[in-house]
């Protein structure tokens, strides 16, 4: 039928069939881009409508800046009765104590022996985006009615003998973990929390065997001390943990910069217990919050403590401790908005 077509006729029909095409083309283009404007408009809608602690739990459950901070990949924050074989992966064997094992190991294995766990509380496990504080012990807490908003935390961190009794407008009631050494641990029971999981710090071998030998319930020796130690213990095995040297040897070497030997005219200097316990949040939590770590270097006579009647003179002459190293990295980490200062 088409050949009996005249010339003139079959050009007009392959014009209009031409244009068709077109009409189809330009319908078929709009059509996928309303469909694709459409999915835009009910996704946005969908995340809006979530709640806002969904949003937030998004936006705070993974920390690529806590991950660069450290270095590394996650790593067990307190030791186990495997350790030996954890401090060879780490390279801590080799080193002496506070940030290896070595010289420590026999005592260390009589003392994790006698501890039940060694891993993160369950019920601290089990939460999915931890929002966590640490509290430090500086009289800028003072008046600071601060107590409710600190217990309303997944984790809250305290450091040393730091109390709460008699505080907790300020500081709170309520302590997940609590880091200490021997000389600065509750010995008397009016501050024992069960709820509180406590993570002791080894700085020298006497520490190591002085926490056998309360686990143990053997006369406790107290050469080697700076202070007193504990003579009992008010905890419960379950309650207690040993942080691994690794953390501290990572605030040491990676964050306050401090070398591997200190020259015999100066004293050897060790982090303080306040920037472990928040390079131990960065291991655990996904939001790190502080309070407490304002310290005034140039006022000698301004409170020190929250408690107590120490003035910052007594930290001027702590020989042991860079503390302005420490507050430069804190305010650093404000500055970028890795953590958040609530003092």
């Amino acid at each position: 039928m088409v050949s009996s077509m005249m010339p003139q006729e079959r050009f007009t029909m392959y014009q209009g069939l031409i244009v068709m095409r077109k009409f189809l083309f330009v319908g078929i283009v709009f059509a996928a881009l309303l469909h694709f404007m459409l999915h835009i408009f009910v996704q946005k809608k969908t995340v809006s409508t979530l709640p806002t602690d969904s949003l937030k739990e998004l936006k705070t459950c993974y920390n690529e800046k806590f991950r660069l901070i450290l270095n590394m990949s996650e790593i067990e924050p307190f030791l186990c009765g495997n350790f030996r074989k954890q401090s060879v992966d780490l390279g801590t064997n080799k080193l002496d104590l506070p940030y290896g094992t070595h010289r420590g190991e026999r005592f260390l294995d009589m003392a994790l022996k006698k501890l039940p766990k060694c891993s993160l509380p369950d019920e601290i496990k089990n939460i999915s985006c931890k929002k966590c504080i640490v509290v430090g012990n500086g009289g800028v807490l003072r008046n600071s009615t601060l107590g409710k908003k600190i217990d309303s935390y997944d984790v809250i961190i305290r450091m040393n003998d730091g109390p709460v009794l008699g505080y907790e407008e300020d500081v709170g009631q309520k302590t997940t973990f609590r880091l200490c050494y021997p000389e600065s641990i509750f010995s008397d029971t009016l501050h024992y929390d069960p709820n509180t999981t406590v993570v002791l710090m080894m700085f020298k071998p006497h520490d190591a065997k002085w926490l056998a030998e309360v686990l143990m319930n053997r006369r406790v020796s107290t050469y080697g001390f700076w202070r007193k130690p504990a003579l009992n213990l008010i905890y419960q095995p379950h309650q207690l943990r040993v942080l691994n040297p690794f953390i501290m040897r990572q605030v040491s070497k990676n964050i306050l910069n401090f070398p591997t030997v200190f020259p015999k005219t100066e004293k050897p200097k060790h982090p303080t217990t306040g920037i472990i316990a928040i390079t131990l949040a960065f291991h655990m939590c996904n939001e790190v919050h502080i309070a407490g770590f304002k310290y005034n270097l140039t006022s000698l006579n301004s409170t020190l403590h929250y408690y107590g009647n120490d003035t910052m003179s007594v930290m001027a002459q702590n020989e042991y401790h860079n503390v302005s190293a420490e507050q430069m990295f804190l305010r650093e980490l404000v500055d970028q908005h890795t953590i958040t200062n609530l003092t």
